[in-house]
């Protein structure tokens, strides 16, 4: 900034009025207050003529990046001077995006300002109408953003991304795929905003099946984005050759140079238990690891019992001077957990506020009461959980109660099952858990009074399914289920494995007989 000091020094003593590189020098320097001085400092009359446009445009962009108050009455300064033009509120409806309540009010003050000026009539900018339904979409006012898109004299397909991704945002999903089959162009953008709001929303097999669409039907490449939304689904439903796949074809296209879909290739693979390969893929991404890329595999290995590993990999990150956050912590306590490690738990736990100046957030919790619960130390677990800052939630009192089933403890299962009940009163299973510890310490008369509650509730246990990968595509099948294409030949598949299980098991029989 100094620099730039000078050099306007020494352009005023030249009296020379070159404002651009000047005004480029202010600005890579960040003082914003400093560059709108030099903009007022310009002649505005007719006489002298006032700074370009462009040139105002750079500031009103850079003001609105930073939610600075300047910004009003710089704009304000720009309309008068006539210096606004459909890329000023291009910029300003960009960088407003995610901005303050009163920067919000002044953008909807820009937008009727802009409809005053005539610039939004007639043909209509494609990349000011996209900015403008962007900003009402991701200020969540979603409304205003379908009545400007409704509006709109014409619309690409920019336009139509912009809504579908805040109807994504929103978890507007049934919306978003209305809006989707009226789009009469639809590119990679398009789509890889419906795998990522499937993905998002827990529509896991529409989102892999979106995703096979594109690759095999329509023939879109799909980049990192779409890649990186796909593979948690994946990860979701167990569709790991699907996964293998992507890998594939990412390492052919260089997307596994994106740290997103490396981390997501991790936890693909770790959510479908080939540790091996996700171990492999965060090896792979060496210097490029981030915070998520340390996580994900420390989570990994604790998931899967691997409590060493994980417990090594923490230390390896601290010595590499990354800063755990919250996640990174869960992970080493579930590791703990796993491991038996109550002292070493208990260490981490309290170290999140003190060591760590982080607190403690209730999955923290529930991973503690789980580590209690597992060393029976079950009155420290209900000490622990009396002792939240927050209300417990029914995962807390979940864990207490699994903790109480594996040791018998029916005084502190009762209390835990009458929390529950308040909390998720349709959840039934708790019943039935509180039901089989009742069973295994002979309190029969209890059991008797449980199943007599769950037949007021209506006690129905929810069919089960099953997912099978077969050449990367994903097929659900239900209990007694007819709803696959193909379902006759499944059952005369299965009728026929059973027969032959029975034939078997009379050939055993009469050869021990024999």
């Amino acid at each position: 900034m100094e620099e730039a000091k000078r050099l306007h020094a020494r352009l005023l003593r030249r009296g020379e009025r070159r404002l651009q590189p000047l005004l480029l020098r202010v600005l890579a320097a960040g003082d914003l207050r400093y560059a709108a001085l030099l903009l007022e400092s310009f002649p505005s009359s007719s006489s002298s003529s006032p700074p370009s446009a462009p040139l105002h445009n750079r500031l009103l962009h850079a003001l609105a990046s930073a939610r600075h108050p300047l910004l009003l009455p710089f704009f304000s300064r720009a309309h008068r001077l006539r210096l606004l033009t459909p890329l000023s509120f291009t910029l300003l409806f960009s960088s407003s995006a995610s901005a303050s309540s009163s920067s919000t009010r002044f953008a909807v003050c820009a937008h009727t300002l802009l409809i005053k000026s005539g610039h939004f009539a007639s043909a209509g900018d494609p990349f000011l109408a996209s900015a403008l339904v962007s900003f009402y979409a991701k200020n969540r006012l979603l409304a205003e953003a379908r009545r400007v898109f409704d509006e709109l004299p014409r619309r690409d397909a920019a336009v139509y991304n912009a809504l579908l991704s805040a109807y994504k945002r929103g978890g507007l999903i049934d919306t978003a795929e209305k809006l989707f089959e009226e789009m009469p162009e639809k590119n990679v953008v398009s789509w890889t905003a419906m795998v990522s709001g499937y993905a998002q929303n827990g529509k896991h097999e529409q989102a892999v099946e979106t995703f096979l669409e594109i690759w095999e039907k329509e023939g879109v490449q799909p980049n990192e984005l779409t890649v990186s939304s796909v593979l948690p689904a994946c990860a979701a439903v167990g569709a790991m050759e699907l996964g293998r796949k992507v890998e594939k074809y990412a390492m052919g296209k260089g997307l596994l140079k994106n740290i997103y879909v490396a981390n997501a290739l991790v936890e693909m693979y770790a959510k479908c238990g080939s540790i091996r390969q996700a171990w492999k893929v965060f090896q792979g991404i060496g210097q490029q690891r981030d915070l998520c890329s340390w996580n994900s595999m420390i989570m990994a290995f604790a998931v899967h019992g691997l409590w060493r590993e994980a417990l090594v990999l923490f230390h390896k990150l601290r010595m590499a001077g990354v800063k755990p956050d919250g996640i990174t912590l869960l992970g080493v306590i579930l590791a703990c957990t796993h491991g038996g490690l109550v002292d070493e738990g208990k260490l981490l736990f309290n170290s999140i506020t003190e060591e760590f100046g982080l607190k403690p957030r209730i999955e923290h919790y529930g991973c503690m009461v789980d580590l209690l619960g597992r060393a029976s130390l079950l009155k420290e677990a209900e000490n622990l959980i009396l002792s939240m800052p927050v209300e417990p939630d029914a995962i807390i009192w979940g864990a207490l109660l699994g903790a109480c089933s594996f040791h018998g403890n029916i005084e502190l299962a009762e209390i835990a099952v009458g929390k529950l009940l308040r909390l998720e009163p349709q959840n039934t299973a708790n019943l039935v858990i509180l039901s089989n510890i009742y069973a295994s310490c002979g309190k029969w008369d209890g059991v008797a009074q449980i199943w007599k509650l769950l037949r007021e509730k209506d006690h129905k246990k929810s069919a089960g399914y099953s997912f099978i990968e077969l050449d990367g595509r994903m097929h659900k099948f239900l209990v007694e289920d007819k709803s696959h294409p193909r379902y006759e030949e499944v059952y005369e598949t299965l009728d026929s494995i059973t027969l032959t299980m029975k034939l078997v098991d009379l050939e055993n029989s009469e050869e021990e007989e024999g």
